[in-house]
């Protein structure tokens, strides 16, 4: 029989929230300068079964060990990070900026006295579009590219079982480029392709075949593997067409 944890409502995680940072203040006073909840309660769409994920913001030099654990209904989360390196974090610019940048943006501040959480929400937005486009390059060589040619070979092989994993891991992999070219993250993993698909930029191909994974309709295997050749071409006239060019015209060394 399946057992699931007890649901919980938002004043019995808010009750757990504020003594988690009652307890953390009275243990490591001062060296704390902020404490907040990210995550789906940070942005006022947890559910009965969400956990909380905190950040906690040390003093520069200080360093405390962060925890992971299941308590009474709850599943915690709780980063303890010096303030130089969260804001070095929310600053950076990788493949998973668009599904981590939120947790930067989208705080509910449990103690700040001196506003850290209203400078650390700008930091996600600080870089240009080049450096977003040099981002896009790295990943389409690290994923796409390489999910391609295992869908072609898996296709050619007759190993037609691969081909559900390979074409949800290249809308996957669509999606951040999506997000990446229009900066824009979104609110949680769970919302990931709905959110992609309102957003301006996106390659031809990929709203026909996100909608086949979103939908769980992936039987046809040869039909969804014309769907990934499909995306792949229009990956490659998008990256064009935002003037991204992935290949080199002769060997970097």
């Amino acid at each position: 029989m399946l057992t699931f944890p007890v649901p919980t409502t938002r004043e019995e995680k808010f009750n757990m929230m504020n003594e988690i940072k009652d307890r953390l203040l009275s243990k490591h006073g001062t060296k704390i300068l902020a404490i907040g909840v990210y995550g789906s309660i940070g942005q006022e769409k947890d559910g009965p079964y969400s956990d909380i994920e905190m950040h906690v913001v040390l003093e520069d030099g200080i360093q405390l060990e962060g925890h992971e654990f299941i308590y009474d209904k709850f599943k915690i989360e709780i980063g303890m990070d010096q303030k130089k390196d969260i804001f070095k974090e929310a600053a950076e610019i990788d493949e998973s900026w668009p599904i981590k940048a939120g947790s930067f943006v989208h705080i509910t501040p449990l103690y700040d006295p001196t506003n850290l959480f209203e400078e650390l929400r700008k930091m996600p937005y600080q870089a240009s579009d080049a450096v977003f486009k040099v981002v896009m390059r790295e990943f389409m060589i690290w994923e796409p590219y390489e999910t391609v040619g295992k869908l072609r070979n898996n296709f050619m092989s007759g190993n037609f079982g691969y081909l559900t994993l390979g074409a949800k891991d290249l809308v996957w992999q669509t999606a951040k480029l999506i997000g990446l070219a229009n900066r824009k993250f979104f609110t949680t993993r769970a919302r990931t392709f709905e959110e992609s698909l309102l957003m301006e930029s996106r390659p031809a191909g990929y709203d026909e075949l996100v909608r086949k994974v979103m939908a769980g309709t992936l039987e046809d295997k040869e039909y969804i593997y014309q769907l990934c050749e499909k995306l792949w071409t229009g990956l490659n006239e998008w990256f064009a067409e935002l003037g991204i060019e992935y290949k080199v015209q002769e060997l970097p060394f």
